[in-house]
C-alpha cells in the first residue's frame, strides 16, 4: 500500500482554527481522553470530534480506543518543516493568558474528575502521575 503524501495546505488550515488550537495545547505531551476536551472546553462532543477527526485527517493527531474511551495525543508530521511549525506552534501556546487557563483547567478537572461530571474518566497519560503534586 502506497504511502498518503502529507498534505501541506490541510496542515496549515488545521492550524487556523481557535478550537483546534486549544485542543493541542490540552494535548501537549500527553494523551487526553475527548471527555476532558468537552469539558474544558464548555462545547458539544460532536465539535470536538469533528476538530479532532481535522486534526487527525491532517497527520497531527493520532487517536486510541480504550472500551468506550477515546483517547487523543499529538503526532508530530512526517514533513520536517511541518513538524518544526507545528513545534514552534505548541511552544507559543504555552505563552497565551486563555491557552494557560485551559491547561489550568485541566489540572484541576484531572484532580477532581467528579467535581466536572468526568467520573470514571480515565486520566491524562502524563498528568495521572503529576496530578497530586499539581492540586497540593
Amino acid at each position: 500500500m502506497a504511502r498518503k503524501q502529507f498534505d501541506l495546505p490541510r496542515f496549515f488550515q488545521a492550524l487556523g482554527d481557535i478550537t483546534r488550537l486549544r485542543l493541542l495545547n490540552l494535548m501537549g505531551d500527553q494523551e487526553v481522553c475527548v471527555c476532558y476536551f468537552v469539558e474544558i472546553l464548555d462545547a458539544p462532543q460532536p465539535k470536538i470530534s469533528r476538530h479532532l477527526a481535522y486534526l487527525r485527517s491532517a497527520g497531527i493527531v493520532s487517536a486510541r480506543r480504550e472500551g468506550k474511551w477515546m483517547h487523543y495525543r499529538i503526532e508530530m508530521p512526517v514533513h520536517a518543516g511541518a513538524a518544526q511549525i507545528l513545534r514552534q506552534t505548541l511552544d507559543s501556546l504555552k505563552d497565551d493568558k486563555s491557552m494557560q487557563g485551559d491547561r489550568s483547567r485541566l489540572s484541576r478537572a484531572c484532580c477532581s474528575p467528579a467535581k466536572y461530571a468526568l467520573k470514571g474518566a480515565p486520566l491524562p497519560a502524563t498528568v495521572s502521575d503529576a496530578c497530586c503534586e499539581v492540586c497540593e
